[in-house]
């Protein structure tokens, strides 16, 4: 059964006037783990959409880029998104209940960052009500400030990103202990360990950039440290 497969009965398992928020309510365990993550990135993704006052052609083909979409299967993404978009809840409500849905596991949160904002930068412009939403959000996850910047570092294409920055350690560290958080980060980043955390199969390549920039850093940061 594929994945909207999934997401479609979920939808149809709403009751009528139920909101998303309910089902994040329900899945709480695997193998329905990997459609809350779905769902969390569009209804999010639809709330953020909103937080930058427009909704434009890109950001709903970052979706299709997120989750490699089916033609047939547009119907219940769109359904998300709209369900999302038209709820009275507002984002922090889906923030708490997505974060309890995966009991704060800090990696599947990052990796659920890591599709809002590429979702955020789809249009080409990082709008800063974009960023306010995201850092929102990731308080809501738990995360620190070192953490989101980290996260900010590796998925806006700014200026030359900071590579202490990007791995999220302190340019005051010793290589060695660098080099451990780099391993871990490149750990987390294999698509087994992601699909076992539960992120969808169609969002695994979403980790290919976050590994660029990964390695782009430490490789900077040995040549700093004369390594």
């Amino acid at each position: 059964m594929s994945l909207w497969t999934r997401i479609t009965e979920a939808l149809s398992a709403l009751a009528s006037g139920e909101g998303l928020g309910a089902m994040f309510d329900k899945l709480r365990k695997p193998p329905e783990l990997t459609v809350g993550f779905a769902i969390a990135v569009i209804a999010l993704g639809a709330k953020m959409a909103k937080a930058d006052g427009r909704v434009t052609r890109n950001e709903v083909t970052a979706f299709r880029e997120v989750f490699a979409i089916p033609q047939a299967d547009e119907k219940s993404a769109a359904r998300v998104f709209n369900l999302a978009r038209e709820d009275v809840a507002g984002f922090e409500d889906y923030a708490r209940k997505i974060a309890a849905m995966f009991h704060s596991d800090s990696a599947v949160l990052s990796d659920l960052m890591d599709g809002l904002f590429h979702i955020a930068v789809a249009d080409g412009t990082y709008h800063p009500n974009e960023d306010l939403f995201l850092a929102r959000v990731a308080e809501i996850f738990g995360m620190t400030k070192r953490e989101f910047a980290a996260l900010r570092a590796r998925n806006v294409p700014d200026a030359r990103p900071d590579p202490y920055t990007v791995l999220g350690v302190d340019s005051t560290m010793s290589l060695e202990d660098i080099r451990k958080v780099w391993r871990g980060l490149v750990r987390d980043t294999h698509p087994d360990r992601m699909m076992a955390r539960g992120v969808p199969e169609e969002a695994i390549k979403l980790a290919q950039s976050r590994l660029i920039a990964i390695n782009n850093a430490w490789e900077e940061i040995q040549t700093h440290h004369g390594g």
